[in-house]
């Protein structure tokens, strides 16, 4: 298989309309649009990451210190502040064109929007050399569909921002290395300073990518030819000088605990053990890449064979490079998470893309195509279920767009099946993309916005504005459901308390202060309370469920009776 696609008109995607055939940015912009708008505005802010990260920005925007990471009271020693730059600065547009407010989630949420933008365009702008324009518009209209994609670009962390420099750097790497007489200074310029962009995102992981894969070139090819045009001599020191300033500014104003909770408590964690409970065995992320790169996996599984087979091709050479030495980093690490292998997307879309227009492909493995189709079939209907019975079992009703749900999943199953018994594998993918857009709509616009039970924060704050209204700062405190969502609702002066009995001292502490206790937390607040001599009243409830424990809760706000 070669993965350069033949000159003729492709049928496989004739889809499209001309004008975006013609147009192939302006038509995968909008089907990004089409695929992530819903739920972008609509969805609170969830638990626990973005609420962390969207706290700590707002943090950061109000203090005017872009140094320091700070999280409620604590130092959120983590993560470089590359993130919470783009987000501090979203907001400030946001608010300076009065669109909406720092309080609200959707604005922490558009860096992670344009940077999934700029991945997916990036992948069908470098794409095209590797594998043909009409593979690489393909292959990026894959990627945009990705259900874990879809997913991080609603979701305001790094992960999306992070994959717009992995894609930019390794497309100018893909050029180097195929073109090294030809690539410019100002290209090699591009490529280290994307580097340290990913650095100031999220450490070594952007440089980890690059690395690994050279590597990989060097040995299998057995010389290194595009390493002079990447013109490391100052490439590696660019790309140090733009990370280099905060990481000196961080390191002085935390006398050196940034890089000690940050390399020795959060990223030695994660390689050495399964932290926060995000533990899984070697071949997690082939067990659940039919879930994450959903509906285009069943293409990409396909291709794989004919992929290794190929390997000698230098387009398909570079692209396997970038996949397997990271890949398997990935499977090593102790802590696994479906997104963290997003990086290597781009580059496997490309491959199942060039694959599936190819009119000299070798038809998959009779039983690799059934795990394929088993995968296509299992999440589209694992989508229509979830929206059909998430508001059953929280709230006993069924919603519309549940309902909607089952046709979405179906038609689209029964499409691209059907275009793949006529052995059209890139009008599959193509329809794939297309008829994602109602199944994800459905799903995150018409239903999780409206599983009230999920959304518990949201709902505490307006108890409390409607009981307590004017509350001042420090006069609220928490036991029993301290999740990050708490802080972003109602503010970074929120006191989260350990136990029911802090939970009675803290209400004791002054006048006028107000206390939310979890269920499993009341019996201690009420003995210590007794000990105290307090009279507490009961002036609201909540009851929800936390997905973050998988159980449900109920808060009881009390006050001191007057």
């Amino acid at each position: 298989m070669h993965l350069s696609a033949p000159s003729s008109p492709d049928p496989s995607l004739g889809l499209l309309p001309d004008a975006l055939q013609r147009r192939p940015k302006l038509f995968l912009a909008l089907l990004c649009l089409l695929l992530w708008l819903p739920g972008f505005f609509t969805l609170p802010a969830t638990d626990r990451d973005e609420a962390r990260f969207a706290q700590a920005s707002r943090q950061m925007v109000e203090s005017g210190d872009h140094v320091r990471i700070r999280f409620g009271e604590e130092e959120r020693n983590k993560k470089p502040a590359g993130i919470h730059w783009l987000q501090s600065a979203s907001v400030h547009v946001v608010e300076a064109t009065r669109l909406g407010t720092r309080d609200m989630i959707w604005p922490y949420r558009l860096p992670s929007l344009a940077g999934a933008l700029l991945a997916v365009l990036a992948t069908f702008h470098w794409g095209r050399a590797m594998v043909g324009r009409r593979a690489a518009l393909l292959g990026a209209a894959m990627l945009a569909s990705c259900l874990v994609l879809v997913a991080e670009t609603h979701i305001a962390k790094t992960d999306a921002a992070l994959l717009a420099t992995i894609a930019g750097a390794m497309g100018l790497f893909g050029q180097a290395y195929l073109r090294p007489t030809a690539f410019s200074a100002r290209q090699a310029a591009g490529f280290w300073l994307l580097l340290g962009l990913g650095i100031l995102l999220k450490g070594p992981i952007g440089p980890m990518v690059p690395l690994l894969a050279g590597i990989t070139l060097a040995v299998s090819d057995r010389e290194a030819s595009w390493l002079r045009a990447l013109r490391p001599g100052w490439g590696v020191p660019l790309m140090l000088a733009a990370a280099a300033p905060w990481f000196i500014a961080i390191g002085i104003a935390t006398e050196g605990r940034f890089f000690q909770q940050a390399v020795g408590g959060d990223m030695l964690s994660k390689i050495g053990s399964g932290e926060e409970k995000h533990w899984g065995p070697p071949g997690y992320y082939l067990l659940t890449f039919g879930i994450a790169a959903f509906p285009g996996a069943w293409i990409v599984l396909a291709a794989l064979p004919n992929a290794w087979h190929d390997r000698l091709n230098p387009p398909t050479r570079f692209l396997l490079a970038w996949v397997v030495p990271s890949w398997l980093v990935f499977e090593a690490v102790q802590t696994k998470l479906p997104h963290y292998t997003l990086p290597l997307y781009p580059a496997l879309m490309l491959l199942g893309a060039a694959w599936a227009i190819n009119p000299m492909r070798s038809p998959p493995g009779r039983w690799w195509r059934w795990i394929g189709i088993a995968g296509l079939v299992g999440v589209a209907a694992g989508l229509a279920g979830l929206a059909l019975g998430a508001p059953w079992y929280l709230e006993r009703r069924l919603l519309p767009a549940g309902l909607l749900a089952i046709p979405a999943a179906g038609v689209l199953v029964f499409l691209l099946l059907r275009a793949a018994r006529l052995r059209a594998w890139g009008r599959a993918g193509l329809l794939g993309a297309l008829l994602a857009v109602p199944l994800y709509a459905a799903v995150l616009e018409g239903v999780a916005p409206h599983l009230t039970p999920l959304w518990i924060a949201p709902r505490l704050a307006a108890a409390v504005e409607a009981r307590a209204p004017g509350l001042p700062a420090g006069h609220f405190g928490i036991t029993g459901h301290s999740e990050p969502s708490v802080l972003f609702a109602i503010g970074q002066d929120v006191r989260l308390l350990r136990t029911g009995t802090d939970a009675a001292e803290f209400l004791a502490g002054g006048p006028g202060r107000v206390v939310a206790v979890g269920d499993r937390a009341e019996a201690d607040f009420r003995r210590r309370a007794t000990g105290l001599a307090l009279m507490p009243e009961e002036i609201a409830s909540v009851t929800g469920f936390n997905y973050s424990r998988g159980r449900w809760v109920t808060l009881l706000l009390y006050r001191l009776a007057s």
